[in-house]
């Protein structure tokens, strides 16, 4: 059965509902853990709703599953957190609120060219998400992302573009370029 999922912009008024929300749930593949008052203050200083941030509540089936975060609207490449509650994970919560991000960017900013995420090598589910999603992975970062434990773990980089969005296709990155650059650096 599929879940019936809406988004709702956040506003201001919604700080103690986003407080609970980031300090009531366990986050494994986000660093830290949240302070209900830092939370507070990073609302009323406007951080999750500006120029460069839109956050969204993701509604699954009428109640509050997730939270989506646009961050660097101001660029050509603006970036995103996805949160989805313990109890609706694994449920497709995810999935949607990607697509859905998705198609909101690339309609609602029609000069960006590229939508770019992060997750940690070993949040397989995110991945997985990124992929259903049509975003491809273009990066790999060793030992980038701190864990709770104080260990580093490897930091993936996924994107998808404007025009394979459009046209519903996947262009891979050319992960060969190097041995064109070793050929060149022989002839130096």
């Amino acid at each position: 059965m599929r879940i019936h999922t809406e988004f709702l912009r956040f506003s201001p008024d919604d700080a103690t509902s986003l407080a609970d929300f980031l300090t009531e749930e366990e986050w494994p593949y986000h660093s830290g853990t949240q302070d209900r008052e830092a939370v507070e203050r990073r609302v009323a200083e406007g951080l999750y709703d500006n120029e460069e941030t839109r956050t969204f509540w993701v509604l699954a089936d009428g109640e509050r599953a997730g939270l989506v975060r646009l961050q660097d609207l101001d660029d050509g490449g603006p970036m995103f957190d996805v949160r989805v509650r313990q109890a609706w994970r694994g449920r497709s919560v995810g999935t949607q609120a990607v697509a859905w991000l998705t198609g909101y960017l690339f309609t609602e900013l029609p000069d960006i060219t590229r939508i770019e995420g992060t997750t940690r090598q070993d949040n397989h589910a995110m991945r997985a998400v990124f992929r259903k999603n049509g975003y491809v992975k273009e990066a790999h970062y060793r030992d980038a992302w701190p864990g709770r434990d104080g260990r580093p773990h490897d930091s993936i980089g996924y994107a998808i573009l404007r025009r394979d969005w459009l046209s519903g296709t996947v262009t891979p990155p050319d992960w060969h370029d190097d041995q064109r650059d070793s050929a060149v650096a022989k002839q130096l």
